[in-house]
């Protein structure tokens, strides 16, 4: 019986190492093909009919051009400006409204969790948000893809069952010692729960680094665009003037060679910040998405 397990579990094993590695091939050869096809021969690309996986010779010619881009740029700097403030917002809120609705002696703190889980399940749609958003005053202002969309139910729940797992002696103890709940909340509970913490923090900015669709109905000026709503004109729409508008004539002239070129290096440009923001994260991923799983 133990030899027949034995067996057993070692073909398991190989057929999970298996599978693991063609989809981690599916994963990375996509990625593998959009950065060699960056850096290659824009004539040699134009000819190619699968995937790319080693450069043709080497030319940034591509990155140049949407690199002194402006608008591009202006994209990109407003994409930061969304991320870096829609987090840090989105974190704070949470982890302040979160607080209360983990304690239980805060009087309806269930019946308001019930509440904002069911926003998870059913929403006004996107006509009554846009109603709101516009009579608000936020209509083609930046505050638009912050504020609505700052703190996420899911996210909210993360936390307050992360809270929920510090002792509460703790907080009887700083209570005795004269702490305030601010002083609780800043000086205990949150260093405690960290890698809830961490999680939520990538949730959040990958979120909105990766949101184009608000920005497409609540913006118009083009100056406030975030980089992914150039990416999706660039890629959907074929249109890459916004990132073919250089000071050289020769490149201007030379739109047509580079078009499919500068849609690699955008799309090399949007997805790189991600890539590397993500394995300072890994390590807390785990145990931060873990929280609430095992009880008892």
């Amino acid at each position: 019986m133990i030899k027949n397990k034995s067996i057993g579990y070692k073909i398991f094993q190989v057929f999970l190492y298996i599978l693991m590695t063609l989809m981690s091939l599916a994963c990375i050869l996509p990625v593998l093909h959009v950065a060699f096809a960056s850096v290659s021969d824009p004539a040699w690309v134009m000819n190619q009919s699968g995937i790319i996986l080693w450069p043709h010779g080497l030319n940034v010619e591509g990155y140049k051009m949407v690199f002194n881009t402006r608008s591009l740029m202006n994209s990109y700097g407003n994409t930061l400006f969304y991320v870096f403030t829609a987090t840090a917002l989105g974190l704070l809120i949470t982890a302040m409204g979160a607080y209360p609705l983990s304690r239980k002696n805060v009087l309806f703190a269930n019946p308001i969790m019930l509440i904002i889980s069911f926003t998870m399940l059913f929403n006004g749609g996107i006509i009554p948000f846009y109603m709101v958003v516009k009579g608000l005053g936020m209509y083609n202002t930046r505050a638009s893809l912050i504020i609505p969309v700052c703190v996420s139910a899911f996210n909210l729940i993360l936390v307050r069952t992360a809270m929920q797992g510090v002792p509460v002696s703790l907080e009887e103890s700083a209570k005795l010692d004269g702490a305030t709940p601010m002083q609780i909340l800043f000086q205990i509970i949150l260093p405690l729960i960290k890698p809830t913490l961490a999680t939520v923090l990538m949730y959040y900015a990958i979120g909105h680094w990766n949101s184009w669709f608000q920005a497409s109905i609540f913006l118009t000026d083009r100056s406030k665009f975030p980089l992914q709503l150039i990416l999706r004109e660039v890629l959907i729409t074929n249109d890459t003037s916004s990132a073919t508008t250089s000071s050289s004539a020769e490149m201007a002239g030379m739109a047509d060679l580079y078009k499919q070129l500068i849609k690699y290096c955008t799309i090399m440009v949007s997805t790189v910040p991600v890539l590397c923001f993500y394995p300072f994260i890994m390590k807390y991923f785990k145990s931060g998405v873990m929280i609430g799983a095992i009880k008892g």
